[in-house]
């Protein structure tokens, strides 16, 4: 019999029952005992390991470290959450919990809007204090990245969508919304590149950005330029696709939200349904191009002058995850199949590597020969096919080294070498899916 890699029960940080009790009759289906076996592993890993709760100013607070780093990713924190909001309504502590990450969500959005991570104390002066951008304390990192806010709106959406109470959306909630949106429209550039900078000292090219901290140059075009990705990488051409496709959702979510529980606030439902639209129309303008093999196809990232980069990375948002997302209208579906083949071509894709372990998106966050269990899962969450899924499955389950979780990146032909054994985001997602395969396609599994 497999050993539990979970804590003992007095060491977890959260016990929620409605979880466990889903946890319990979803392994009980799964014919293969290691995969029942890493579902239990994977699934509570967040609420088990990263979370601390409390109470700040008389309203519930959550603090969700990432996993093996101590801070709060604005993007790792909203997606680890993400797969228990079903339960909510089952757990009121579960809903407390996710109730007070959105509470502190929306003081780091305040703090600065241009940040991506932070520290439980405010106080806490970052290991990246030298870098040449405006850090400030509680701040682990400044890296301005699109995702970030979209996250933010994400979690906020979904649980409103699973009933929580609309009463933690409050005016300090708003106020951080305005300041959301003010920024993407900062990032669109037409009155200039903006008050964002950052440099800082390396010898990774992916870890800074050029002209004096700018990015490179974009014309604007109505898109939000972003100077990194959801890796952390720097971008080539700031305009990323995958994040404003993102934006795009993200701001009509947020427009349904404000309208419900704010219905006096019709300007600014309007503003966000105005700069989503503005985004929409730019990406079809400007982001569709012509592949010499797969034909219309997405870009990766753009300048808005014409330069093109055809790649995709395996965090969230990809190319790739845009369904998973909901980030796709009707109207786009056969142009993201397409781009999904071009995205899963190995000699076509610069970043598909293919070895005798698995197959899958890497990316140049570590190396382009270490494949991303994130990428093999949402490349399942998004698939048609069912062999597809079973192959996905198959190299999920054959490729965690015997530790019985996700990692970060594993080499193409050796499990054994792989990055972050303790990468909280990567292990629900795993839960999600197996899940979501049970709901939906039960024969694969069980």
């Amino acid at each position: 019999m497999l050993p539990c890699r979970r804590p003992p029960l007095a060491e977890r940080r959260f016990t929620s029952p409605a979880v466990e009790a889903r946890l319990a009759r979803a392994s009980a289906r799964l014919r293969d005992p290691e995969l029942a076996w890493l579902l239990c592993n994977c699934y509570p890993n967040t609420l088990d390991t990263t979370v601390f709760v409390g109470e700040h100013a008389g309203k519930p607070d959550t603090y969700v470290i990432t996993g093996d780093i101590d801070a709060l990713w604005l993007r790792d924190s909203s997606a680890q959450v993400w797969p228990y909001l079903a339960l909510l309504k089952e757990d009121p502590a579960l809903e407390r919990l996710v109730a007070g990450l959105i509470h502190r969500h929306a003081r780091c959005v305040a703090l600065d809007p241009y940040a991506n991570a932070f520290y439980r104390d405010p106080a806490r002066v970052s290991k990246w204090a030298a870098d040449r951008t405006d850090i400030r304390p509680g701040m682990h990192e400044r890296k301005w990245e699109l995702d970030s806010l979209c996250y933010v709106v994400r979690l906020a959406h979904g649980y409103w969508r699973a009933g929580g109470d609309p009463a933690i959306f409050d005016a300090d909630w708003l106020a951080a919304m305005r300041l959301l949106v003010a920024t993407m429209r900062e990032q669109q550039r037409r009155a200039g590149a903006g008050p964002y900078t950052f440099q800082r000292h390396t010898w990774r090219s992916t870890e800074t950005c050029p002209d004096e901290g700018r990015g490179n140059a974009v014309r604007p075009v109505g898109l939000v330029a972003t100077h990194f990705r959801p890796s952390d990488d720097a971008t080539i051409f700031p305009y990323l696709v995958p994040a404003n496709f993102f934006a795009v959702v993200s701001l009509r979510q947020l427009a349904a939200l404000v309208s419900s529980r704010f219905p006096a606030e019709t300007a600014f439902v309007a503003e966000c349904l105005a700069l989503a639209d503005e985004i929409r129309a730019a990406l079809l303008a400007h982001a569709v191009v012509k592949h010499p093999e797969h034909g219309e196809i997405l870009a990766f990232e753009i300048d808005g002058f014409g330069s093109t980069y055809l790649a995709d990375d395996a965090n969230v948002p990809s190319l790739l995850s845009l369904p998973y997302l909901e980030a796709l209208d009707p109207a786009d579906r056969d142009l993201y199949r397409r781009t999904r083949r071009f995205l899963l071509t190995e000699d076509a894709h610069p970043f598909f590597a293919r070895g005798s372990a698995a197959e899958g998106i890497s990316s140049p966050h570590v190396a382009r020969d270490m494949i991303w269990p994130m990428g093999i899962i949402v490349r399942a969450l998004t698939s048609e096919d069912d062999a597809e899924i079973a192959a996905c499955i198959h190299w999920l389950k054959t490729t965690h080294a015997g530790t019985g979780f996700m990692h970060e990146s594993f080499h193409q032909d050796d499990p054994a070498r792989f990055t972050r054994a303790w990468f909280a985001w990567a292990n629900t997602l795993f839960g999600e899916l197996i899940l979501k395969v049970l709901d939906e396609r039960p024969h694969l599994v069980t």
